[in-house]
């Protein structure tokens, strides 16, 4: 089991140079290896957006250094941060960030179009990941005709698409009622576990996080808390990984 992600002495400003510069993260440094299920969790304003956006490669630290799955995403050109967002990771919104008037099915094919799947191929998977996630008899529906929870399916069969190494969740069950974001974890302990995803799921919810192996909890920017569950108990990752569990 290798690290696929590892940031180092991450820190992360705004405004930087002007009077109201604002610093958000002040300092992270986490690792993260390859088929964990791993939350990080923390209030409002405790800086995980920030830190999700990172890991994401949809931003740069300020200072500090990011590898992911051994790629410095510092030093990455923005068309090889593109090919990294759309190749290594499937990324998974409160929100669903579906295509509007876009059936489910091409919403799944984007992530391959992008990456220059060739047609019959990329309609061929979408249908099968439409199967995964039990959506198949809607692959024709737009999303105006699905309710939250089978957008929320279509979007983790989307980011699934191009086979990426990471699954970034934000907040994936918010906007859902309760056992509709039961199916949804259910859906992400499947990948987890039969295809070995690594998955990162941030939440502000003790009760989701603690389905997962490992909590890191964040708060005023800064890393307070990192445990790994083992058997349902917590131990400290650095114990962890002296006991190589």
């Amino acid at each position: 089991m290798g690290e696929i992600i590892r940031l180092n002495n991450i820190i992360k400003r705004f405004y930087v140079g002007q009077p109201n510069e604002l610093e958000i993260l002040h300092g992270i440094s986490l690792s993260v290896q390859e088929g964990e299920f791993a939350s990080i969790v923390g209030p409002s304003g405790s800086g995980k957006s920030t830190l999700m956006n990172l890991i994401g490669a949809l931003d740069r630290p300020t200072e500090g250094t990011y590898f992911l799955d051994g790629i410095d995403v510092e030093s990455a050109h923005d068309a090889e941060l593109s090919d990294i967002r759309n190749l290594k990771i499937g990324f998974v919104f409160q929100t669903y960030n579906l295509i509007p008037k876009t059936t489910a099915l091409s919403n799944v094919e984007l992530p391959m179009l992008y990456a220059g799947v060739p047609k019959a191929e990329r309609r061929k998977r979408a249908k099968e990941l439409l199967e995964m996630v039990e959506m198949r008899d809607r692959a024709k529906h737009l999303p105006e005709e699905l309710s939250g929870g089978q957008k929320q399916r279509v979007a983790i069969a989307r980011a699934m698409a191009n086979d990426p190494a990471i699954i970034l969740a934000d907040e994936p069950t918010g906007a859902l009622d309760t056992k509709t974001g039961r199916l949804v974890m259910d859906l992400f302990h499947r990948l987890n576990e039969e295809q070995n995803k690594t998955i990162v799921l941030i939440t502000h919810s003790p009760e989701l996080a603690s389905e997962t192996d490992r909590i890191i909890s964040i708060r005023d920017g800064n890393i307070v808390d990192d445990q790994y569950l083992k058997g349902g108990q917590s131990i400290d990752v650095e114990q962890w990984k002296k006991e190589g569990v």
